[in-house]
């Protein structure tokens, strides 16, 4: 009785057991063909900011960035793309307006650094044997860190007043980026690929990406701002066959 009532107790744990080994053993199987499918990318590239502030504003910034992307090819010519794209620039507050804009050092109050991060679905269509087009778009959140410039600490920099005061100024960049959906913008683009040598793909991107959140707030802003637009290489290294 003692030998069946342990046979019995233990059995829904093998049970257990055996179906997770049974669902286990596929994804082992395919494992190295899943990653077959993974497709790195390294890019860097010039992002262009439009704005339209005035003739008293610092012209609209052009920011180096640089990034990477990780691209699951699920079905023919389609793939699920991981893109990650980091920038930096010096912002300043605009109390007249109430909102944020890009600036040259000597104006600054705040550094702020970018997380462009995306998810996509890109196309790939080769040219003949040397070459491939891509196409993509989808959602991109840019996950912005503000923090007090760098430099900023004589006393004339902490004034009390908003217009002046770079601690106060950078409070309010913090809040103007992170409220009302303004991290939104979806991205459309293209690019093409070619080989340098059997190792890895040289290539290149043209994107463009939209200002999704002025479908409900800072309409009274110009219409060139929040847009953005992008150009940049990208080194893909190239799948062997094994």
């Amino acid at each position: 009785m003692r030998y069946n009532y342990s046979m019995f107790s233990s059995f829904p744990r093998l049970r257990l057991a055996v179906i997770f080994l049974t669902c286990l053993l596929p994804f082992s199987l395919g494992a190295d063909s899943f990653w077959d499918d993974i497709h790195w990318s390294y890019r860097s590239g010039l992002l262009f900011f439009s704005a339209d502030n005035g003739p008293g504003a610092d012209p609209a910034p052009i920011l180096p960035s640089g990034g990477f992307s990780a691209a699951w090819q699920f079905w023919g010519p389609l793939r699920l793309e991981l893109t990650e794209d980091i920038y930096f620039a010096n912002y300043e507050y605009n109390t007249a307006l109430g909102y944020a804009m890009a600036c040259n050092s000597e104006n600054r109050s705040a550094f702020v650094m970018g997380f462009l991060s995306g998810i996509q679905l890109t196309g790939v269509f080769p040219i003949g044997e040397n070459a491939a087009v891509r196409v993509f778009g989808g959602p991109v959140a840019d996950f912005r860190l503000v923090v007090l410039a760098f430099g900023l600490n004589h006393p004339g920099d902490f004034t009390g007043n908003i217009e002046t005061d770079a601690g106060l100024q950078t409070d309010a960049i913090r809040d103007y980026f992170w409220n009302n959906g303004r991290w939104i913008f979806p991205v459309l683009g293209a690019g093409m690929d070619f080989p340098i040598n059997e190792k890895f793909l040289l290539g290149f991107d043209m994107r463009l990406w939209f200002p999704f959140y002025r479908l409900w707030t800072d309409k009274a802003l110009p219409a060139a701002d929040g847009w953005r637009f992008g150009i940049g290489l990208r080194i893909t290294p190239r799948k062997t066959s094994r």
